[in-house]
């Protein structure tokens, strides 16, 4: 596992939205934008179980990733990596969270019980800064 750069770490830390491409099951690249974390040096995504970024990352745990600072888009971070680990426990509780984060909110305004939440880990292996 690589580092994200203490100089970029704060990317991350803002109201920034990743855009994490998947591999679907012939090999073509799936994108979707997400709510990010950082635990350390492992980036920190929530999603529904049997969403198509969850199918696939089941499936092949490769991913790439970037994140650009929203007060300078030409100042971003690229990662590439692999599913390090998966978890639903806990997973209600990091989406509200991340709504904390991002919307200000003290709970996820569009949860469905019908959902079940998942967290999955992703171990950089490769970093790539700009600005």
């Amino acid at each position: 596992m690589v580092s994200i750069p203490q100089s970029h770490r704060d990317i991350f830390e803002g109201k920034n939205f990743a855009h994490i491409a998947t591999l679907m099951p012939d090999g073509s690249p799936q994108n979707t934008p997400v709510w990010i974390d950082l635990d350390g040096d492992t980036l920190v995504i929530n999603t529904v179980v049997g969403r198509q970024k969850a199918r696939n990352l089941d499936r092949d745990g490769r991913v790439a990733l970037s994140v650009f600072d929203g007060a300078n888009p030409y100042r971003y971070v690229q990662v590439r990596g692999r599913v390090a680990g998966k978890t639903t426990d806990g997973a209600d509780a990091h989406i509200d969270a991340m709504a904390k984060k991002y919307m200000g909110l003290d709970s996820y305004p569009y949860r469905n019980d019908a959902d079940k939440r998942v967290i999955y880990r992703i171990e950089p292996e490769h970093v790539q800064t700009m600005g």
